[in-house]
């Protein structure tokens, strides 16, 4: 794989960018693997990336039904921060932020990352007092982030109203450090880097079984549109179609699956470097670098596998968006979108053995995946390569028959 760099560009400008490589390969796929990782979005390839580099694992095949990163990866808002509130998931996604902050140097490949800061803002008394403590469970975590007025708010982000009709900005949760990443460049990175180090990545391979030897034994391998494909280890990391898989191996998943809407206005000129996140009133938006405002929308309240946008959801987020930045009233929908969210009882991922020997599960983390892909592949790499991770240990399956929730129902059951 060549090195990315400035000189590189003026050399391949020089001859026309004849010279450049693809970015990563599209081989048939082998026989047997060590292991096979199903789904190739930002988690599945980031668990195949820190298996090859932090532990050797490199005969690893990453199979995607669709395109790469054409799931939940390529859909999101692209929100990254580590508030919250319960111990487990400050220390992992406290980890996937501080990774994400040289993850460009790593993978050498410009991922886009913004350390822009987050706000989330407190428009009732509950949500003061919540915020607050938070801010305390955070320092205790040490992860830094701060309760700040309604003044310190209106300085961060000028265009805010904080005196809305019905629901007035009493303050906010900033976290200085969070900020957002280019979605598709975290997704190519990671595949590039696999490629790199020899890894099979095998796009429109559909896995319609998984093996297993004998009656009740180890997984041995899947069954693919392309052919049977063997494995020692298996990893299912397919978001909202985890139920599917975990079904087809024989065991069944506390989640539920909906569809999470989100859309953007025309592009216009900067006036917001920051990303806000208004729970009460439901809407969240950010500037990406092309100038349009990215707004985060609700899920869906039922069950369902529709990636496509509800003028109901438009309605809902835009008038609370309204409220709070009067100047949304003026622009135009570019574009609206929707993703598959699975989602726990407890608003907490699962990073986990399972019923099956040599299966392991990553799932569960609802409307905040995208935060989360470096750490989360760092932790279930560990998990795939020694059988344990400190990272994992509270996000087991069990805790769901063991009664230990990890409960962010307040964190993460309606934040991005």
């Amino acid at each position: 794989m060549k090195h990315y760099s400035a000189f590189a560009i003026a050399r391949e400008a020089l001859r026309h960018h004849t010279g450049w490589d693809r970015a990563w390969a599209s081989p048939e796929p082998k026989k047997k693997y060590d292991v096979v990782i199903i789904g190739a979005g930002g988690h599945g390839l980031a668990t195949a990336y820190y298996l090859g580099r932090n532990f050797g694992i490199r005969n690893v095949a990453i199979l995607e039904k669709g395109w790469l990163g054409g799931g939940n990866t390529g859909r999101n808002t692209t929100i990254i921060r580590s508030n919250y509130l319960q111990d487990p998931s400050a220390a992992i996604y406290e980890k996937s932020r501080s990774l994400y902050e040289t993850l460009s140097q790593d993978l050498n490949y410009n991922i886009m990352y913004s350390p822009r800061g987050v706000i989330m803002l407190a428009q009732t008394e509950s949500e003061v007092r919540g915020y607050t403590r938070t801010a305390h469970a955070n320092a205790l975590q040490g992860v830094v982030t701060e309760f700040i007025s309604p003044q310190r708010v209106k300085e961060i982000v000028p265009i805010i109203n904080l005196d809305g009709p019905r629901y007035p900005v009493l303050g906010g949760l900033w976290q200085a450090r969070a900020g957002t990443a280019r979605h598709d460049a975290v997704a190519w990175g990671l595949a590039r880097a696999c490629s790199d180090m020899g890894m099979h990545i095998i796009q429109k391979c559909e896995v319609t079984g998984i093996t297993r030897d004998g009656e009740g034994g180890r997984v041995s391998g899947v069954t693919t549109n392309r052919g049977d494909i063997g494995c020692d280890k298996l990893g299912i990391v397919v978001a909202g179609h985890s139920g599917h898989l975990a079904e087809m191996a024989g065991f069944r998943l506390p989640i539920e699956s909906v569809a999470l809407q989100a859309l953007v206005s025309e592009p216009i000129k900067p006036c917001m470097d920051t990303v806000v996140m208004a729970n009460t009133v439901h809407g969240y938006m950010s500037q990406s670098d092309k100038g349009e405002m990215v707004i985060g929308g609700g899920a869906d309240g039922y069950n369902n596998y529709t990636q496509r946008g509800s003028f109901h959801h438009i309605e809902e987020t835009v008038r609370a968006l309204v409220e709070t930045f009067p100047m949304v009233a003026r622009l135009k929908m570019l574009r609206q979108w929707g993703g598959i969210v699975d989602m726990t009882g407890d608003r907490s991922p699962i990073l986990s053995k399972t019923p099956v020997d040599g299966v392991f599960i990553n799932c569960g983390w609802g409307t905040g995946g995208f935060k989360a892909i470096p750490g989360s592949g760092w932790g279930f790499a560990e998990l795939m390569a020694k059988g344990h991770s400190p990272l994992c240990d509270q996000f087991g399956l069990d805790r769901f028959y063991q009664g230990r929730f990890i409960d962010e129902s307040v964190a993460a059951g309606v934040a991005h």
